[in-house]
């Protein structure tokens, strides 16, 4: 395989005479926060329809175990209009948008094929542009790693916003006493609270893994109750908010602060902003809403900073907090403003 003749496309004539195939396509959730697999089985008809010879085809989509072997496979095979004798594996994505110290290049790389021939093609393939490969036994092993990696995360930033709340009733600081937590060399990794979790793996990835643990007849209670606690931060927040002002907020001029879901990132997808916004606007409250990042989002503008639907904004809710925002800006754009960063210091916050 020849290093630099790696294209993307979205044309399913551009593969008609590829030797590798990768598959890097969204793995969302639907109406009922249960598995699509509808971008994978569009790529997979693609595939099928427009491939002229035997190819690797490599899948990076993070899905549930068994995805290569039962969905991916059958489905190409399907549609091809010939047969031919395709290699088939997976190298899940690992990447953090926005990091610079861990790239594509460095970050360990797991792998496997379903077959021997597929799993040597798969490391030929990446040792051209990666430099630590990770060979694991079987797809499956590599596909429930992913969804295992960040279920880890979204439990754990579960377990500390539901120590934000029983920290916040017993009247003490929770970013003080994960402060002093964090002085244990040993045992103990800091998670911070925050108004939600969001982007395309957090949110996502363990609802996948709770799919394939039912279907195996392993009910994921955890893995479930750690969903509700994350999308049930928003509404908490809201909460506390109209405890601090009067015990609602029907009528307030509200401007939420930070959009995307990540610091210094335009990304937006499955941000708790939403959710924010979502309880905001039952409980009746002007909103509007502030990133410099994003700029637009759902058809809206970006406002200036402390303004709320042409009027002063009365409170200010930080959910992210970008680099290029002054915090003391932040602090003077509201009489009153809840910060769910832990970054502002002075005001009130998780």
């Amino acid at each position: 395989m020849d290093a630099g003749k790696y294209r993307a496309t979205t044309n399913g004539a551009d593969i008609a005479d590829a030797q590798v195939v990768v598959i890097a396509v969204p793995t969302p959730l639907d109406k009922n926060r249960k598995p699509d697999l509808t971008f994978i089985e569009s790529a997979c008809k693609t595939i099928g329809e427009n491939l002229k010879g035997a190819a690797l085809i490599i899948n990076e989509s993070t899905s549930f175990p068994g995805t290569v072997r039962d969905v991916i496979k059958p489905t190409i095979e399907k549609y091809s209009k010939i047969k031919l004798s395709h290699q088939y594996a997976v190298s899940p994505e690992r990447v953090d948008p926005g990091r610079v110290d861990w790239n594509q290049k460095n970050t360990p790389r797991l792998y496997a094929g379903l077959t021997p021939e597929a799993t040597a093609g798969v490391r030929e393939f990446y040792s051209t542009f990666c430099d630590n490969l990770v060979e694991v036994s079987s797809p499956e092993v590599a596909e429930a790693a992913k969804l295992f990696e960040n279920t880890f995360r979204q439990v754990n930033i579960a377990l500390v916003n539901e120590f934000a709340q029983i920290t916040n009733a017993l009247g003490i600081s929770v970013h003080e006493t994960l402060d002093a937590a964090n002085t244990k060399p040993y045992g103990f990794m800091r998670f911070n609270p925050s108004a939600g979790v969001g982007g395309h793996c957090i949110p996502v990835d363990p609802s996948y893994l709770a799919h394939v643990a039912a279907g195996a007849g392993v009910p994921a209670t955890f893995i479930e109750r750690a969903n509700e606690v994350n999308l049930d931060m928003p509404k908490y927040v809201v909460a506390r908010v109209a405890k601090d002002n009067g015990g609602s907020l029907k009528g307030k001029r509200v401007q939420v602060i930070g959009v995307a879901y990540k610091p210094n990132v335009a990304d937006t997808r499955e941000t708790p902003a939403e959710l924010v916004i979502e309880e905001l606007q039952r409980v009746g409250a002007v909103i509007s809403w502030h990133d410099p990042v994003v700029g637009a989002w759902h058809g809206q503008s970006s406002s200036a900073l402390g303004d709320a639907a042409g009027s002063a904004a009365e409170i200010a809710i930080v959910v992210t907090l970008h680099g290029v925002m002054d915090a003391k800006a932040v602090i003077a754009s509201a009489p009153y403003v809840f910060d769910t960063t832990g970054k502002i210091s002075g005001v009130p916050g998780l």
